[in-house]
């Protein structure tokens, strides 16, 4: 887009490579990616702000909850939060550009204040974009084996319950998504814990922290999920911060309906847009996308009012092919789709590519300037209106993610 977005993207390059350039590419990072101060839409040029009024068109802003933004730290504030050593090692230069490209465009800049400035841009970010919407805050458990213990060499970084219920208690726009893996010893209690101090939903990453949705070892957690009537958040297709196979097949979305099975209602987070999975439905076949099987969960009329599809990442780079047309074109589905950010993700300008969308054929050339300029002043802003400007040609008319989407507070309504 521009030749500092350019270079951005570079640094991207550089995390493929390896030796001198991973490490020059690390020392670069957060020079090029450290954003500036986040700017009210009242600033912002008459372009910029026209798609801003255009977005909120048929949205009610009190309904628009970010369901999916992560609290992040490295244990420099008041609660233990963790990240794995090797994202900051000299000895894994690409884990530590991935490391430093996070902190950068999250803001940090001093690493003895990491957790306090990570947290206090995401809620400026927050409240700049939608002062009236919430902000629902996840935490990250750790990988957890089949015998209950933890495995921190195969854990990537952890955000304890009580951070997020924490901030939830101090702030009346922020609502927590604890994380509790099913396989501890303890979960049941942790789980009673954290529905009597206001948790509404629970986040899983089963590719990273290691638990299979298809197990029986989830069952009594299931049910007592389904007492609470707690809201699993659970990512569905192929993740970046795990490289096993088997971790990978953990991500299937067909593993989610025994959950679903129980009572449980669940999110499959990013439609299952990455990478291909097992049928397991037709072992023979060969692998197919993780999309295709996450259409087909939401076909299944058992699942109606209990199945939901988010859509963060869905406009990254990485998301090719049809998925994005095929979601804009599924009308039909859109009253059961959920929007989040995935913050710190959508503030990683080498991830965001909106010329890439033009040729694609599903945004507007006119609209990349005005975007660009949204995106220098606020990323959450940004992901919001870039989801609402995006449409896919069919017959005589474009069609956008309906107004709907944006109400995820639905899925918390009595």
């Amino acid at each position: 887009m521009s030749r500092r977005r350019l270079t951005r993207r570079g640094l991207l390059v550089g995390a493929g490579a390896l030796g001198a350039g991973a490490v020059g590419a690390r020392l670069l990072a957060p020079r090029f990616l450290r954003p500036g101060p986040v700017r009210p839409v009242e600033e912002l040029s008459d372009g910029a702000r026209a798609l801003v009024t255009a977005a909120f068109d048929g949205v009610e802003p009190s309904g628009m909850w970010d369901l999916h933004a992560h609290l992040i730290g490295l244990g420099t504030g008041s609660h233990a939060t963790w990240v794995a050593p090797r994202m900051r090692s000299h000895a894994h230069p690409v884990e530590r550009l991935k490391f430093d490209v996070y902190l950068a465009s999250a803001g940090v800049t001093d690493l003895d204040r990491a957790d306090e400035q990570y947290r206090e841009r995401l809620l400026a970010l927050h409240r700049a974009a939608n002062p009236a919407g919430r902000l629902v805050l996840l935490a990250f458990d750790q990988h957890v084996t089949e015998a209950g213990e933890v495995d921190l060499a195969a854990s990537t970084f952890h955000t304890p319950d009580d951070a997020v219920l924490e901030l939830a208690r101090e702030h009346p726009d922020v609502e927590a998504c604890v994380s509790v893996h099913p396989y501890r010893g303890d979960a049941l209690e942790r789980l009673d814990r954290a529905a009597a101090a206001g948790a509404l939903a629970v986040k899983w990453l089963p590719n990273a922290m290691g638990m299979d949705p298809a197990s029986a070892l989830c069952d009594a957690f299931y049910e007592r999920m389904a007492a609470h009537d707690l809201v699993l958040l659970s990512h569905t297709g192929i993740e970046h911060a795990v490289h096993s196979e088997r971790a990978q097949s953990l991500g299937n979305p067909l593993r989610l309906r025994r959950a679903l099975d129980r009572g449980v209602r669940v999110v499959a987070l990013h439609c299952a847009s990455l990478g291909e999975q097992a049928d397991l439905d037709a072992p023979r076949r060969p692998k197919v996308p993780a999309f295709e099987l996450f259409l087909r969960l939401m076909g299944e009329p058992a699942y109606e009012g209990r199945l939901f599809g988010g859509i963060s990442a869905v406009t990254l780079i990485n998301r090719k092919g049809n998925v994005l047309p095929e979601l804009l074109r599924a009308q039909e589905l859109h009253a059961r789709l959920v929007n989040g950010s995935d913050y710190p993700i959508p503030a990683v300008d080498p991830l965001i590519r909106t010329r890439q969308l033009v040729e694609r054929g599903v945004l507007d050339a006119e609209d990349r300037g005005p975007l660009r300029e949204l995106f220098e002043a606020n990323p959450l802003l940004f992901d919001f209106v870039l989801k609402r400007r995006v449409r896919v040609l069919a017959g005589a008319e474009r069609l956008g993610f309906q107004p709907i989407l944006f109400d995820s507070a639905r899925l918390f309504r009595a």
